[in-house]
């Protein structure tokens, strides 16, 4: 794996900053107010290539993998203006449909995934099932008078539904030989017939909303089963290491745009006739920040090595890893700008206050740091399970 990037990433790094600084945290702020998502920044990145780069170029992606994407939705996120639901739509669903899916699931999804035209959201999420993907509880069965399928259960915090031409929706399905229920992925149109979905009042400031889905014997036709129903895990943790090694990229993004802030304030801001970022007290913690920041994205990067390898096994220990360290960098990284900029970090003018919760759901979300935990001392050093 190389540790320094090819001048094609550093082309590719450069390319998409100049693009997010173009539209910036103002811009974000802006939609966020006006209660709609980033269509413009959107729209232009998908123009450019960058939302399909991690998609096979036989289906209008950029051929490139989940390593190519994570710069692009990190070199947002420096600049301000990350693009959350770059996590899910080509990361998760396009990686599924991509690397499972039908041939015409492929023909329908993959171009317009990349060229921005069509966005998926993925629903796996539940009121009893957190991070147990064991007890999800929305379940598949098949009509066996037509083929279809009938899917019944509830989901929550699922993102962008409401701009969302389909949702990724993972279900479970009864195994004939053994009778317990495995995993299954069905593609659910918005519009269909009793799937309904209810926004969740967040005090989280974001362009994507947050929904609570209830399918109510939602039918569907066989073709809306992504590959092959017997497949369960391995087709689910194909979408989800490519989710953490993303979602380290956002905490890595939303981190280095809190520290140019921070840097650039330390640098400006004279009390006693010097820049305060020339006491220990402020540049030392900030110089930290930096350091955690570029760890956790080498720990990212060798993840998004990992995947676009064909490593599922390895490529799930260090995409965890990833996003834990991504996660805390991102927190502490946040708390030391708003911390040297004062009171000024509080305030609009400078657009720091809003990532404090931002930061947080990285620790939470889309897996916690203590199941991240639970993960490393159990597969990787072998301790006795906890759970």
């Amino acid at each position: 794996m190389p540790v320094i990037e090819s001048e094609e990433h550093r082309a590719l790094r450069a390319a998409v900053s100049a693009l997010g600084h173009k539209y910036g945290r103002e811009y974000l702020t802006r939609t966020v107010e006006e209660g709609r998502p980033a269509t413009e920044l959107w729209a232009e990145a998908a123009e450019l290539g960058y939302l399909g780069v991690n998609l096979p170029e036989e289906h209008g992606g950029g051929g490139g993998g989940i390593f190519e994407l994570s710069i692009v939705l990190e070199e947002l996120g420096a600049a301000g203006c990350p693009l959350l639901l770059m996590v899910v739509s080509p990361a998760i669903c396009g990686t599924v449909i991509a690397r499972f899916g039908t041939e015409e699931q492929k023909r329908d999804w993959l171009p317009a995934l990349a060229d921005g035209t069509r966005v998926m959201a993925f629903g796996i999420t539940e009121p009893d099932a957190g991070s147990n993907s064991h007890r999800i509880t929305t379940t598949a069965r098949r009509d066996p008078a037509t083929g279809d399928w009938l899917l019944t259960g509830r989901k929550v915090f699922v993102s962008g539904v409401d701009i969302a031409d389909a949702t990724l929706i993972v279900g479970r399905t009864e195994d004939a030989r053994t009778g317990r229920l495995k995993p299954c992925l069905f593609i659910v149109p918005r519009d269909t017939p009793g799937f309904e979905r209810r926004k969740i009042d967040m005090e989280l400031s974001a362009a994507e909303k947050q929904f609570e889905l209830t399918l109510d014997d939602v039918r569907l036709p066989a073709g809306a089963l992504v590959g092959d129903e017997d497949a369960g895990l391995l087709q689910l943790f194909a979408g989800l290491n490519p989710e953490r090694i993303m979602t380290a990229a956002f905490a890595i993004g939303m981190g280095r745009f809190a520290l140019s802030r921070a840097v650039e304030y330390a640098r400006d801001r004279t009390v006693w006739k010097a820049p305060i970022g020339s006491h220990q007290a402020i540049a030392h913690p900030l110089a930290q920040a930096h350091i955690d920041l570029e760890l956790a994205r080498l720990m990212m990067q060798k993840a998004a090595h990992l995947y676009d390898a064909g490593d599922d096994t390895g490529a799930g220990e260090a995409a965890n890893m990833a996003k834990y360290a991504a996660a805390e960098a991102c927190v502490k990284a946040v708390d030391q700008a708003v911390h040297t900029l004062g009171g000024n970090g509080l305030t609009r003018e400078f657009g720091l206050a809003s990532l404090i919760t931002a930061a947080r759901v990285s620790r939470i979300a889309p897996v916690s740091r203590e199941m991240i935990l639970n993960y490393v001392s159990h597969q990787t050093l072998g301790l006795p399970k906890s759970y």
